[in-house]
């Protein structure tokens, strides 16, 4: 959260103490070099976004991110960060090949402060950089902000190679999110959607839970969806990825705990915190399975090109292409006589044992 976000809270005194404050202060803290981990979900298992959260049992303990992973890098608390006044564990997961993280956050607070309008409540601030771009995103860190007024640099860019979500904790006559930039449409379903339990009132202590999923853009337009690019999440990739909290306790932010350890976080994506997309845990993994795909190189020559992609230690391959013709090369090319609508079967043979693919009248000649 930047300064202009407390505008409403503080005095101009005191804004120009912090600001000299600050500037001696965040360049003290560099980034942790732990590399944190993003469970992935069996397709079958996707968590779903209700509320109930039991779909996270799965999602072992190690994956979890708590309080004593984060530091106070504004008002001087450090990791001396106290759980009876702040707690919070988060967990992030993602699915292969749906460009979503989900996140799955425990809160417990003296203190929950959500009835202002603005900006001035609890807030989970979150920041992602799906390509590792790097580099400042928000047009107050532009470095033509000398050339270029703030008010065109915010059409320019702003929140575009990463993103900045102010997430409110919870949610109380207002959207559910802040973006910091200039794509406010990406905190719309279907790019967001999020559900919250609790039982407290503005001021008391509690317990939050919530959960939700974010689509992180490598390029996130101004102009909207349709010329924007979504980050491609794969396997064993990593992802810049870090968040903070604003614990609020009245007119006071008390406390700014963020996982980078650095306050530059929040506007520069060259220091957010370096995140896996795991594989499968191995109990959702065969020890063999038939998978395979296939390009049309040429339709009037009805030539295609299949792919293998089963998993395993697998010793024989047969691929029956549906037209009394066979091969046992593992990545086979096929070229077909006449029009039709082909079952194509793949059989894989291992020590682990045997698997069978077939697709129907996926293959079509003409």
């Amino acid at each position: 959260m930047t300064l202009i976000h407390q505008k409403s809270r503080l005095k101009k005194p005191f804004l120009i103490v912090l600001i000299v404050f600050l500037s001696i202060f965040v360049v003290s803290f560099s980034i942790p070099e732990k590399e944190y981990r993003i469970y992935q979900f069996p397709k079958n298992k996707i968590p779903r976004i209700d509320g109930e959260f039991s779909d996270w049992a799965q999602v072992p303990e190690s994956y979890t991110i708590g309080l004593d992973q984060l530091m106070d890098t504004r008002f001087g608390n450090g990791t001396n960060l106290n759980p009876k006044d702040f707690d919070i564990s988060v967990k992030v997961g993602w699915v292969k090949d749906l460009n979503r993280l989900y996140f799955f956050l425990e809160m417990k607070d003296d203190y929950w402060d959500f009835d202002n309008p603005a900006l001035g409540q609890d807030i989970f601030e979150l920041v992602v950089d799906g390509n590792l771009s790097g580099g400042p995103f928000i047009k107050q860190h532009n470095g033509n902000k000398d050339i270029i007024s703030l008010e065109e640099l915010h059409f320019k860019g702003h929140g575009a190679h990463a993103q900045n979500y102010h997430i409110f904790t919870p949610v109380q006559n207002k959207e559910e999110v802040m973006i910091w930039g200039n794509t406010p449409w990406i905190k719309e379903f279907p790019h967001y959607n999020a559900a919250y339990d609790y039982n407290f009132k503005h001021s008391e202590s509690g317990k939050l839970k919530m959960e939700f999923w974010i689509t992180p853009f490598d390029h996130a337009a101004v102009e909207g969806f349709q010329v924007s690019t979504i980050t491609k999440l794969k396997e064993n990739d990593v992802i810049g990825l870090s968040w903070c909290f604003l614990d609020f306790d009245g007119e006071k932010c008390e406390s700014f705990m963020n996982l980078a350890h650095d306050t530059k976080m929040i506007y520069d994506a060259s220091y957010l915190n370096i995140f896996r997309l795991m594989p499968l845990e191995k109990q959702f993994v065969k020890a063999i399975d038939a998978d395979w795909s296939f390009v049309e190189m040429d339709r009037n020559q009805r030539w295609f090109q299949f792919k293998d992609e089963s998993i395993g230690n697998i010793t024989k391959w047969h691929w029956d292409f549906g037209d009394g013709n066979s091969s046992n090369d593992q990545h086979p090319s096929h070229k077909y006589d006449k029009a039709g609508e082909w079952t194509v079967i793949l059989t894989i043979e291992g020590p682990e044992g045997k698997s069978v693919r077939s697709k129907v009248w996926d293959v079509v000649t003409k």
